[in-house]
C-alpha cells in the first residue's frame, strides 16, 4: 500500500532578500516521512495557487507547521498592534478554512506552534500577542543566540489532563518539551479543549471536542529530532496512523477522554 500523503502547510520566504519561495522546514518533512511514515508534500500557502477542496482531495492529512509570521488579529476580531509582529495573510486564507473543513470531515490534522494557534483561531478562539508580557508568565520564546540544540532544548514541563487524549497517548501525566513561541491562546475556541498546560498556565496541548478524526495540536515543536524523542514520536506515529486510516477509506477516531 502506498504511503498516505501529508500536506505540510508552507510559509512564504524571500531567499537572499529577493527571491520569493514557498518552503517548509526539513525537520517537518523528516518527521512526516520517518516517524509518521507518510509522504510529505509541501503546500504553497497561497489562495491564488490552490484551494481548500483541491487540497482535501489531494492529501490524507495535514501538518500545520510553525512559522515566524503570526495569525492576523483581524481573524479573531482584534486590532493589529506592534506586539502582534509579522503576518502572512495568504497563509491565514488557506489554513483557517482548511482546518475547519478537515475537522468537519474527520480528515486528520496536526497543529504545531503557529499551527496550534491557527486551530484555535479557526474555531473562534483568540490569542495573546506576547505571552512573556503577561503577569506571572515565563518567556516562551526561543533563545536569540546559540546552536539549534540549545534553541530546541527541553525547557519546561507540560501537564496533561488525567485520562485525556494526550495522557493516553504519552502514557504519562507530565512530559518535558521545548518552547519557541511568543503568542499563545487567550480564549479557547468553540469545542477547543485545553488538555495540557505549562507550569505558568499557558495552554500547550489541545484537541477538538467530538471531532470525528484526529485533531491534536501542540504549542511546542515536536518535529525536532522526532524519531528519537519519546514525546514527539508517539504524536507523529498516531498522526501517521490516522492519515493511513483515512487513505484506506476509514474514518479515524481521536482518543477520547476517560
Amino acid at each position: 500500500m502506498a504511503r498516505p500523503v501529508v500536506g505540510i502547510i508552507g510559509n512564504s520566504y524571500l531567499i537572499n532578500d529577493e527571491y520569493p519561495a514557498h518552503a517548509a522546514g526539513s525537520m517537518n518533512c523528516k518527521a512526516v516521512a520517518e516517524v509518521a511514515d507518510a509522504l510529505p508534500m509541501i503546500v504553497p500557502s497561497c489562495p491564488s495557487l490552490t484551494n481548500v477542496q483541491d487540497l482535501l482531495d489531494a492529501c490524507d492529512g495535514f501538518l500545520f507547521t510553525g512559522g515566524r509570521p503570526n495569525v492576523h488579529p483581524e481573524e479573531y476580531g482584534e486590532p493589529e498592534t506592534e506586539a502582534h509582529g509579522a503576518f502572512d495573510r495568504s497563509r491565514d486564507r488557506i489554513a483557517l478554512p482548511l482546518i475547519r473543513a478537515c475537522i468537519e470531515r474527520g480528515q486528520p490534522i496536526f497543529g504545531v506552534c503557529r499551527g496550534f494557534q491557527e486551530v484555535n483561531v479557526a474555531m473562534g478562539g483568540t490569542l495573546y500577542p506576547e505571552i512573556r508580557d503577561l503577569p506571572g508568565r515565563m518567556n516562551h520564546r526561543m533563545p536569540p543566540d546559540g546552536t539549534l540544540e540549545e534553541k530546541f532544548e527541553l525547557r519546561h514541563i507540560v501537564s496533561f489532563t488525567e485520562g485525556g487524549p494526550f495522557h493516553q497517548l504519552m502514557g504519562a501525566r507530565e512530559v518535558m518539551t521545548n518552547t519557541l513561541h511568543g503568542q499563545g491562546i487567550k480564549t479557547a475556541g468553540e469545542r477547543v479543549v485545553v488538555d495540557g498546560l505549562a507550569p505558568d498556565g499557558t495552554p500547550e496541548a489541545i484537541y477538538i471536542k467530538d471531532a470525528p478524526g484526529f485533531s491534536l495540536s501542540v504549542q511546542w515543536h515536536p518535529e525536532y529530532r522526532a524519531a528519537e524523542d519519546p514525546v514527539s514520536r508517539p504524536l507523529f506515529k498516531a498522526f501517521g496512523d490516522a492519515a493511513r486510516a483515512w487513505a484506506a477509506g476509514e474514518r479515524p477516531q481521536v482518543l477520547r477522554s476517560a
